[in-house]
């Protein structure tokens, strides 16, 4: 079982490293093009980029640990895969609306002034219109893992992610397509993943059947119950880069959101880690629970923790150790106040990873064992509630250092009210009662 645990976490970090890796190329490609101005509007953009990923997480993760619990406990599980693609494609709906007829609108609410919705409309309308593509493929990856077949689920987050870096410079500068072309190349990458899971779909090994059946609202909630950590996982990005760029424009300005897009995408590699070792763990874990074998339920646990306490401490020691190397990446052009703040602000934010990794392993743990309660409430504390407190307080103390803290504050926070929990409150399983023939 631990040779089962290392290869399926391994592959899983891979895959998700290989996922955030594109849009650090983006990050990259896009400070080359538009400078300051081009990480400002991609830093706006971000929590668009995390409500779809949260919604696409939800209902795909969801439906593919139900999936796991149910098929272990030899239930019927022919549809759980066509259901997750209805859900997802009829949730893409509203952005694909928004994408054609109110990109300039949204950037407005998102606080892009008159010229960073020039430079950024034909980016969000793309990105908006290929929502569809970015919410599916959390259906497609999360049934491989659990189907047994995460190097599949790797190959094809790999094989996207090396399309969007190729074709990020091709549309961009050879072809001149500026913005849109990042975009464009961003919004094909998730159906190459597709496309490579497929085959594993489509092979002898597959145990994932494709059978259609009515849509069901009972059905949705029951996976959606095991998929709202994984939602709030991805929301949270969305919700703390509004509310850090909210309060970072009216402390630094400009540069100083560009700044924190530095610091936010530096942390997607981090926080995909972290989400990749869960999401590699999950699986294991749910098909023990399903099995009853709690001794291996606690093992696995072990396993996952004592792996996310090494991962904790070599990221903050890279942050540590290369903080302006890694600065350097995203500053084309060599600003000066942007590496100040970026210095500071990187070291500050990346100290609340001595924590985070841990939380979301434990929030992971609970959605696999079936008990939302305590997931959920962890998943509310260290997405919306903790981080939002902290860095609206902080910020008012200490200014710009104390937004960079408040990450480091709502982890502490997070932490103790989990323990806290684990401690207190029996949890009580949210079984799946709706009727599955």
């Amino acid at each position: 079982m631990q040779k089962q645990f290392f290869k399926y976490i391994t592959q899983s970090v891979a895959a998700m490293i290989g996922f955030s890796i594109y849009i650090l190329a983006d990050t990259f490609f896009i400070s080359v093009h538009s400078g300051a101005d081009g990480l400002a509007v991609l830093n706006l953009i971000l929590p668009v980029y995390g409500l779809v990923y949260a919604i696409g997480s939800m209902i795909g993760i969801g439906s593919a640990t139900r999936y796991a619990i149910d098929r272990s406990r030899q239930q019927n599980t022919d549809f759980y895969f066509t259901q997750s693609v209805f859900w997802a494609l009829l949730c893409s709906v509203p952005f694909i609306f928004t994408g054609i007829f109110f990109p300039e609108k949204f950037l407005a609410i998102l606080g892009a002034d008159h010229g960073l919705i020039l430079l950024g409309k034909s980016y969000l309308r793309i990105m908006l219109i290929a929502s569809p593509l970015f919410m599916v493929n959390y259906t497609f990856t999360a049934f491989a893992r659990n189907d047994h077949a995460p190097s599949r689920a790797m190959t094809g987050a790999i094989a996207g992610s090396l399309f969007n870096i190729l074709f990020d410079y091709i549309f961009m500068f050879p072809m001149g397509l500026g913005l849109a072309g990042a975009a464009l190349a961003t919004a094909v990458s998730p159906a190459i993943t597709m496309t490579v899971c497929s085959t594993h779909f489509l092979g002898k090994r597959n145990g994932v059947a494709f059978k259609w059946k009515s849509p069901s609202l009972c059905h949705l909630v029951s996976c959606c119950q095991l998929g709202i950590s994984a939602f709030v996982g991805e929301i949270s990005s969305a919700i703390t880069t509004i509310i850090f760029n909210m309060l970072i424009l009216g402390i630094a300005g400009n540069v100083g959101v560009a700044a924190y897009g530095v610091i936010a995408n530096l942390s997607l590699v981090a926080m995909s880690i972290f989400n990749g070792l869960a999401q590699g763990a999950q699986p294991l874990i749910s098909q023990n629970y399903g099995k009853g074998s709690q001794k291996n339920v606690k093992k696995l646990l072990k396993w996952s923790l004592l792996s996310c306490l090494v991962l904790e401490l070599v990221i903050v020691f890279i942050s540590f150790g290369f903080t302006d190397v890694l600065i350097g990446i995203f500053n084309s052009e060599n600003n000066l106040q942007l590496l100040n703040y970026a210095h500071t602000g990187l070291r500050i934010y990346f100290l609340g990873f001595l924590f985070a990794g841990i939380n979301i392993m434990l929030v992971a743990y609970f959605s696999a064992t079936d008990s939302p309660l305590p997931a959920i409430t962890g998943s509310l504390m260290r997405g919306i509630i903790a981080i939002a407190l902290s860095a609206v307080i902080l910020s008012k103390l200490l200014g710009l250092n104390g937004v960079w803290g408040s990450f480091l504050s709502s982890e502490v926070i997070t932490i103790i009210v989990i323990l806290l929990l684990a401690k207190l409150v029996p949890f009580s399983s949210a079984k799946n009662n709706c009727p599955n023939r």
